[in-house]
């Protein structure tokens, strides 16, 4: 078979795909992975029963304002990436400013308080928790993006990877916040920040793996 009736044989009845495909998908799949979780969360910790006094209550609108701000954003974005070419990078910087600005929170609230209780607040009990429970919240997440993204034919893995680990950790650290709240902001910036960039560094060194053409 010649390369021309080749091309015209593949191009017989071709269906085109639906522009909000991929965004439904990504966001049907990232469900699955987040009510996977819940349940984990239920497993390990139960129902959740604390008692949210004030300032508690502030720390945890923080503690979701960011995370889900990461969700939406990071998801948006890596609807782009994942289909070939350029990507914007437009909610690159949006995520970058949600950091900045929970940084900039943190660092106002330390020098806020006297310099004797910067230890309780940024190393509070919960603190080894959230190096253990958000990764492992992150993970039913960061499966379900993956399978979508290699559905996809995204053409930047390593950022594609980066971004799914964004999305995975902040929504592990969402539903890790339900149980075990934050004690102060800059509690959230670090172990929940920190540990949200280090799921997306994960992200992008092990998904070349997976995003293989």
């Amino acid at each position: 078979m010649k390369t021309d009736e080749l091309v015209e044989f593949l191009s017989i009845q071709v269906e085109p795909v639906k522009a909000t495909y991929l965004r439904r998908t990504l966001w049907l799949s990232l469900a699955v992975g987040i009510g996977v979780t819940v349940c984990l969360m239920l497993a390990l910790f139960g129902v959740p029963t604390y008692a949210f006094d004030a300032a508690a209550l502030r720390i945890q609108a923080v503690s979701f304002l960011f995370t889900l701000s990461l969700v939406a954003i990071g998801a948006r974005f890596l609807v782009a990436v994942a289909r070939p070419g350029e990507p914007g990078y437009k909610a690159l910087l949006l995520m970058g400013l949600v950091f900045l600005v929970l940084l900039s929170a943190g660092l106002i609230a330390l020098t806020l308080s006297p310099r004797a209780a910067w230890h309780a607040m940024l190393f509070s009990p919960q603190w080894s928790m959230c190096l253990i429970c958000i990764p492992l919240f992150a993970l039913a997440p960061f499966a379900a993006l993956i399978w979508v993204l290699r559905r996809a034919a995204p053409t930047h893995p390593a950022l594609s990877g980066a971004t799914a680990g964004i999305i995975a950790a902040a929504s592990g650290a969402a539903i890790f916040s339900c149980c075990i709240p934050g004690s102060s902001l800059p509690f959230v910036t670090v172990w929940y920040g920190g540990v949200i960039l280090l799921c997306a560094l994960v992200g992008a060194v092990i998904s070349p793996w997976f995003l293989r053409w």
